[in-house]
């Protein structure tokens, strides 16, 4: 049974919509590294999306772990026009649609960008097609908040309402045992 161990990226310090668009991680907090990269299993793979802030993150924690090529479908959600845009000025631009993107999220989308559906099920080909790949192994995946979110959904069977009261920090690690469908930790900071 595979053991997911995703981490989330780096701060970005962003105060917008930040998806496809390619941001530096704040990884000057040597501290948390450290005692993120002590937590991690030695013998994990891992893994980031192929975004810089989660590229740069995993440089960060790889220490002596094997290094698998990064990954493309591990993105953040595409907000579309949304990406680079204040929540506020998106709110202004497209009042119900917004509020529905986080109320009931789903089939929502914004433009030019994907649905949490479309996501979920983005992510989820990946994770089947590493899991296929790498039988029975730990591991360690960096990536983003939604993405994260779609795998603690996936596993726990929540609705995308439901897992959105999540929290899952910067730097913070999410450890799943989809084949058990159980969470043993959530937004854990080591």
């Amino acid at each position: 049974m595979t053991t997911w161990h995703w981490v989330r990226h780096g701060p970005t310090h962003q105060k917008n919509f930040t998806g496809w668009r390619d941001v530096p991680a704040d990884l000057s907090d040597q501290g948390a590294i450290d005692r993120l990269c002590a937590h991690l299993p030695e013998g994990a793979l891992v893994i980031s999306s192929d975004l810089t802030r989660s590229v740069t993150t995993a440089d960060a924690i790889q220490g002596g772990r094997r290094r698998l090529r990064h990954d493309p479908a591990l993105r953040e959600f595409h907000f579309g026009t949304w990406d680079g845009v204040h929540f506020s000025t998106v709110a202004d631009w497209h009042p119900d649609l917004s509020r529905a993107y986080w109320e009931s999220p789903g089939d929502h989308s914004p433009p030019g960008g994907e649905s949490w559906n479309q996501s979920a099920a983005r992510v989820a080909m990946a994770v089947r097609r590493i899991e296929a790949a790498h039988p029975d192994a730990h591991i360690v995946a960096v990536a983003h908040f939604g993405v994260i979110l779609t795998q603690v959904q996936a596993v726990l069977g929540l609705s995308g309402y439901e897992v959105l009261g999540h929290k899952i920090d910067p730097l913070s690690v999410t450890t799943l045992h989809p084949a058990r469908g159980k969470a043993e930790t959530i937004n854990h900071h080591p």
